[in-house]
């Protein structure tokens, strides 16, 4: 089953609100914000300014909603907003998140490939090992 996009007037303004809130703390932080997030969740700065822009209508996806908050330092009363406008914009992905567990991030530092292509490859791998683990850990308790 795939999930919905921001198809629907009501739906792209409820995306267009959580983006909004996560902007102004983003924009409310020390510059480099943006690269330290896009680091940390394995993407380009260039992600980073897409998902938190309210003017493209593209989801943030949930996956990337934890460390969003821990890289961000959202406050409490910021986290609280973002959830409830996260759940009015796709109610059916906003279960559990606001208990979810904390996460971290790790950096690795690998090899330079010589290529963007097989760097991303590498990285995305990598990525998936360590979601693939979590998901793990999260299944044995």
């Amino acid at each position: 089953m795939s999930e919905p996009s921001a198809d629907r007037p009501d739906e792209k303004e409820a995306v267009a609100a959580y983006k909004s809130l996560f902007k102004a703390v983003l924009e409310s932080r020390p510059s480099g914000m943006r690269l330290r997030l896009a680091h940390a969740m394995g993407k380009n700065r260039s992600f980073v300014s897409q998902i938190s822009n309210p003017s493209y209508h593209t989801p943030i996806p949930a996956q990337h909603l934890n460390t969003i908050f821990e890289v961000c330092h959202f406050s409490p009363a910021e986290k609280a907003a973002f959830l409830k406008a996260y759940g009015r914009a796709h109610p059916n992905r906003a279960d559990g998140l606001g208990g979810a567990r904390p996460e971290r991030a790790v950096i690795l530092h690998v090899p330079d490939l010589g290529s963007a292509k097989r760097n991303r490859r590498l990285d995305a791998f990598l990525h998936e090992i360590a979601r693939s683990l979590g998901a793990l850990i999260r299944e044995d308790k």
